[in-house]
Order: structure tokens, then C-alpha cells, then sequence
């Protein structure tokens, strides 16, 4: 299974700009119409008021934070099967084997609504949260609708896969909803990955990014993201318990101990 994803998940290319830059973008992984199925039945979940452990509220309550009305979902796969059709999906599971040269395994799922007139989120590294051990955690981040820069797409800094996870700062909450923030090293200059719905986004878990402001007046920047682990890997954070493997079956791992760069376990949840 392994060698027949190295000849087919990824080009050459893709694969050498994955090893440079840390990230690359596979376009069109998934079609136009499973991107508005998955928009679809998601929003009809949050219509419906059908989300465990989501904190609905009405516009006139959110006081004009549309992140409070639409907040971020954490780990969907575990109610909803289309989610965790995606999570353990064997386009994504190919690309990964070649990034990984081994088994992958799944660890989280998230669906973000972000509407117009939303936060953005600081530059991070996603392994600052799951402290994956060795290597680092992938992520795939695939977009649901039209992303670009006026409304709030995603920034990926090249070239950092190779730093040291970082003891964040303190973001800026009127521009990010979430408080750490790690600025791009000296030389580092931030990207824009503009993708169409269906382009699926891979980058390592050391690789610095995030994201500005939706500034657009009716534009959702709907994204699934998913990440993963090396199926080799020694502790995972225990908040991303249970890890699947890639048929959807739960295996175990052991907690990642220590403090972590910052001397302490991470404040908030990714």
C-alpha cells in the first residue's frame, strides 16, 4: 500500500515543495460537489441545533461577534459520519503515507465557519497543541469555498518546518479569536494559500500560520481540517484521545508528558 501511494499521491514536485517549503497544495483532492454536500449537512446540524457540546446562540446575543453565533467545531468525526468519512479518507491517508514514508493516523477533525465580518487567527504552530513525538503532527486542511485574502484565507510561512515549536505571545484579540501568537522569524515572509473548494492544504506541524480577518461583506470562509500523526509517533497531547488508524479504529497511545516549550501544557485547545 505504501509504495503504490509514493508513485501516485504526489508528484515528484509536490513532494520536493512539501520537503522545501513544508506545506503544499493538492488541487481539486476533493470535488465541488463533496464540498457543498459537507457545507450542507453541517449547516443544517448548526440549524438544527444538532452539535454535542456547541454553545448556540442568537445573533443579538453573539452582540455582533459573528465567531460567537459560529464558532469553530472540534472534533465533528466523533457524531457525524460524513466527518469522519474525511478524517480517515484514503485520498488523504495516500498523501500522508508519502509525507510520512509510514502508516498515518487520525487525531482531530474541525470545521470552521468563519463569516464575513470574522476574526482570524494568529500565526501558530500546530504542534505546539499536539506535541507529537518524534517527528510532528501533518495537517490537512481542505477548503469548502473560494479562499483568498479579503475573505480571511489562510497564511503559511515556507520554510519553518525546520524551527523549534515556540512558546507563543500574546495575540491581539480584536483581530484574532484565539491568544497565541508566534510572529514569522526574521527573513520569513508569510504567503497566501488562495485555494478553490476542494484544494486540500498539507503542511507540517511546525510550519508557522494563520490567518487575517474575513473582510468580506457576504463571503464564508468554510474550511474541514483534519490532523494526523505518524503511526510510529511515542505521545500525542491525551486532549485528541482516541487516535484513530486509517479504517476508523480506535488505537491506543501514550500522553504526552512535560511541559512543552512553554513550561507548561497549552492554555487552549487547537
Amino acid at each position: 500500500m505504501l509504495a503504490d501511494a509514493v508513485q501516485t499521491a504526489l508528484t515528484p514536485e509536490q513532494l520536493e515543495q512539501y520537503n522545501r517549503d513544508g506545506f503544499v497544495i493538492l488541487r481539486g483532492l476533493f470535488s465541488r460537489e463533496e464540498c457543498k454536500q459537507m457545507i450542507q449537512e453541517v449547516m443544517d446540524l448548526h440549524t438544527k441545533q444538532a452539535i454535542p457540546g456547541y454553545e448556540f446562540v442568537t445573533a443579538e446575543q453573539a452582540g455582533g461577534d459573528p465567531l460567537k453565533q459560529f464558532s469553530r467545531i472540534m472534533h465533528p468525526h466523533r457524531f457525524h459520519k460524513l466527518s469522519l468519512d474525511w478524517l480517515v479518507d484514503s485520498r488523504v491517508a495516500d498523501v500522508l503515507r508519502v509525507i510520512y514514508q509510514e502508516e498515518p493516523v487520525a487525531a482531530q477533525s474541525m470545521f470552521y465557519f468563519k463569516p464575513p465580518g470574522a476574526r482570524g487567527q494568529a500565526f501558530h504552530q500546530d504542534n505546539y497543541y499536539l506535541r507529537v513525538k518524534p517527528k510532528s503532527c501533518v495537517a490537512a486542511w481542505i477548503a469548502l469555498d473560494e479562499i483568498d485574502e479579503q475573505n480571511g484565507g489562510l497564511q503559511v510561512v515556507p520554510g519553518t518546518q525546520n524551527m523549534e515549536v515556540a512558546c507563543p505571545q500574546k495575540a491581539d484579540l480584536t483581530i484574532s479569536f484565539s491568544q497565541d501568537l508566534v510572529p514569522p522569524p526574521a527573513g520569513k515572509t508569510p504567503v497566501p494559500a488562495n485555494m478553490q473548494p476542494g484544494d486540500t492544504l498539507f503542511f507540517n506541524g511546525s510550519v508557522v500560520h494563520g490567518s487575517t480577518p474575513n473582510s468580506s461583506k457576504e463571503r464564508w470562509r468554510r474550511s474541514f481540517i483534519s490532523h494526523y500523526g505518524p503511526a510510529s509517533m511515542k505521545e500525542i497531547t491525551e486532549w485528541y484521545f482516541p487516535i484513530l488508524d486509517m479504517t476508523g479504529k480506535e488505537v491506543p497511545y501514550p500522553k504526552a508528558e512535560g511541559g512543552g516549550p512553554c513550561g507548561s501544557a497549552p492554555k487552549e485547545a487547537h
